[in-house]
């Protein structure tokens, strides 16, 4: 039996994880999706950060189909070129020491705090365990990577969490002095928070973790899950500070819009997982290490940093000047292509406003409109996204 796809069949068909726009989309173009219906809708989602070419880009799709017609899976019992050739990519960009390839940002966050946990365990302290995260972060839905996110949305009714876990206060310089200690295992930041509203890592918290990090020891693991990538006008957003973080984690983007994930490790850490301590049977597919090496290619050879930095700057302004005219708008964030808007009713609003007039937006933290464009976006899409949002604002007083 054939359903019709639509909400109320969703409803009969899946688990209620998903407060799923009411869209059933056949294909994408560029930086529009299409509709059943054949609408276009502009989107400033991007697959929440994953389709930074957008949608339908030839290089991604070539290397994809060349993969896929050599070989789509072996497992990690063999050597395969694709992720040879990804993981030297990756290691040159970040100037670091070893990678591990896994599926999703979540389970790269897993493998970190694995990894985390067992460097300690070497350190000859029995009691540096602790691994911590900053309030208002979210690093994935996993256990481990719940139990680092411990928002109670997130976490109400699965508890216990993971032992051994704990928060910062964001940016929050005296708390973050309390709580380090010889027992900390690993610090987790997303130097640019996306879940949580797109809010930066100050320069004094970073500072102090530096010297904090000298004193007590522990690892510095930066989520770059959602800020990767370039979308931040850097490849990673801890680029921006004068810190060398010892793990990093990246996902979403990576694989073009495959399942792909990387955890990438410097010399302090590089030695420390030894064979059977970790692993995944689908972590590093061939065809995903394919697409992820095609996007790398198109964010240098079509200089996708610098338009996102560009392009960002001038929504930037733009926001600006519709804060100057509408009272809705109380403050604009934005590094890169990461934009988050807070507004004076909840955000979900605008996404279902904007979704009338073909526009694909997003709300988080409640009270945020959040975009994440695709890296190709122009200036003429980017406008067509204020003059909805500039509606939509008019149109509400």
């Amino acid at each position: 039996m054939r359903h019709e796809i639509n909400k109320e069949t969703e409803k009969e068909l899946f688990f209620h994880n998903y407060a799923r726009l009411p869209l059933a989309v056949t294909h994408g173009e560029g930086v529009y999706l299409f509709s059943s219906d054949g609408t276009r809708y502009l989107d400033m989602i991007s697959g929440i950060g994953v389709n930074a070419l957008g949608y339908d880009d030839k290089r991604i799709v070539e290397a994809i189909t060349r993969q896929a017609k050599k070989i789509i899976h072996a497992s990690n019992l063999f050597m395969l070129e694709p992720q040879f050739r990804l993981a030297e990519k990756l290691l040159d960009i970040s100037g670091m020491s070893k990678v591990f390839f896994a599926n999703s940002g979540a389970e790269a966050v897993e493998a970190a705090i694995k990894l985390s946990r067992k460097w300690a365990s070497l350190s000859g302290n029995n009691d540096k365990r602790e691994v911590l995260s900053l309030s208002n972060c979210f690093h994935g839905r996993t256990y481990g990577a719940m139990s680092l996110t411990a928002k109670a949305a997130y976490t109400d009714g699965f508890e216990p969490l993971l032992p051994a876990t704990g928060s910062i206060g964001f940016n929050d310089i005296d708390d973050l002095e309390a709580k380090i200690s010889d027992t900390t295992a690993a610090v987790f930041i997303e130097f640019v928070q996306g879940e949580g509203g797109v809010h930066r890592i100050s320069p004094g918290f970073v500072n102090s973790l530096k010297r904090l990090r000298e004193k007590h020891n522990f690892l510095l693991v930066a989520d770059e899950i959602q800020a990767g990538c370039g979308r931040t006008g850097k490849f990673f957003s801890y680029m921006h500070f004068d810190l060398s973080p010892d793990l990093v984690c990246l996902a979403k983007p990576l694989g073009g819009g495959l399942p792909l994930s990387a955890v990438i490790g410097g010399e302090k850490v590089m030695d420390v997982f030894t064979a059977g301590n970790h692993g995944t049977t689908f972590g590093g597919n061939p065809v995903a290490c394919a697409a992820g090496l095609a996007l790398i290619d198109a964010i240098y050879d079509d200089n996708l940093m610098e338009r996102a930095a560009g392009t960002g700057e001038w929504i930037q302004a733009a926001l600006q000047k519709l804060a100057s005219k509408h009272r809705q708008i109380l403050e604009i964030r934005q590094y890169g292509l990461m934009i988050g808007t807070t507004v004076n009713r909840e955000a979900s609003y605008y996404v279902q406003e904007a979704l009338k007039k073909q526009v694909l937006i997003n709300a988080t933290s409640k009270n945020v409109i959040r975009l994440l464009p695709p890296l190709t976006t122009t200036l003429e899409e980017a406008q067509q996204c204020i003059d909805c949002l500039d509606e939509i604002f008019t149109e509400e007083t």
